[in-house]
């Protein structure tokens, strides 16, 4: 006998509640009936998931691949079950997005306009934070990353990468001159982060890596200012093509020492938690910011 998908719904639902009591509660059965699918699961697979006493559960080695599995099978399941709802659907109510202050207003803003028109009855609530924040404590649907993720509680979806640019401006360089090679960035005012280190390693080739450490004259949290900075001719600074390419188009800004650039590109993420009530608007901008980041995926910009 082969295993049915709402046995695997029990199991997942034990493990990640931690007692057969509190899964009996959620999903709306006695603990017995669920000590008894359990039973009946390993029956079916002909080995122990796992370890029972009166005071704890432990899973066993087939148990944490069967976890694994499971979980992926059923969130497969769920996935395809909403996007044939979706077909007979039409996306509606709120829907809370936060994102970074420079992605929000260099890669989401400028195609609002497009997305309401696509989508009119989706009302969207944009949000700015350039730290991580809790999606439930600040009642979001979606969060915007830009990097390596590091939370595993929250389903992600990569949108893309974006490449990273060592720019300046016009009336910088004048002044001090273009550094030629990596090397000469030390007698240059160079733009830092204060709250994330790895922003203040650049993806710069030389003689002891691909990654340039820098000592930041002036330091800020947020990308957009040090964006504004460098503008103003304050300094040098490592900056993504999502925030800069227009400027570089303008040319008030200018990309250096592009021969050496490590090639090395920021992952983008949208981070959300699963609601199958959310998961159609959630969907639908996912799918439609992600055609419009697919750019940047293949952009090797040399000014």
């Amino acid at each position: 006998m082969k295993a049915r998908s709402d046995e695997l719904q029990i199991f997942v639902c034990v493990i990640e509640c931690g007692s057969i009591s509190a899964a009996a509660e959620q999903v709306g059965q006695t603990p017995s009936a669920v000590s008894r699918t359990l039973s009946r699961l390993e029956a079916k697979l002909d080995t122990t998931l796992i370890n029972r006493t009166t005071r704890r559960m432990d899973l066993t080695e087939e148990g944490k691949y069967f976890f694994e599995h499971a979980k992926l099978i059923l969130d497969q399941m769920d996935e395809l079950e909403e996007r044939l709802n979706s077909r007979q659907q039409t996306p509606s109510g709120r829907l809370r997005i936060n994102a970074a202050s420079p992605f929000m207003l260099h890669a989401i803003v400028p195609y609002i306009d497009e997305f309401r028109r696509l989508y009119p009855d989706i009302q969207l609530e944009l949000n700015s934070n350039d730290l991580i924040i809790d999606l439930l404590e600040q009642s979001t649907d979606i969060a915007i990353r830009i990097g390596t993720l590091a939370d595993s509680t929250l389903h992600a979806r990569s949108l893309g990468c974006s490449p990273l640019h060592i720019v300046a401006s016009p009336a910088y360089l004048e002044q001090h001159g273009t550094p030629m090679v990596v090397e000469e960035l030390t007698g240059h005012a160079l733009l830092g982060f204060t709250n994330n280190e790895g922003l203040n390693q650049w993806p710069l080739r030389y003689v002891h890596g691909d990654r340039w450490p820098i000592q930041a004259s002036i330091s800020a949290s947020s990308g957009e200012t040090i964006r504004h900075l460098a503008l103003e001719g304050q300094g040098i600074a490592s900056l993504s093509h999502f925030m800069t390419i227009d400027d570089i188009r303008a040319g008030r800004l200018k990309v250096l020492l592009a021969d050496f650039n490590s090639g090395y590109r920021q992952p983008i993420n949208a981070v959300y938690y699963r609601n199958s009530q959310l998961a159609l608007r959630i969907q639908c901008f996912l799918d439609f910011i992600q055609g419009k980041l697919a750019v940047y995926a293949n952009s090797d910009f040399k000014g």
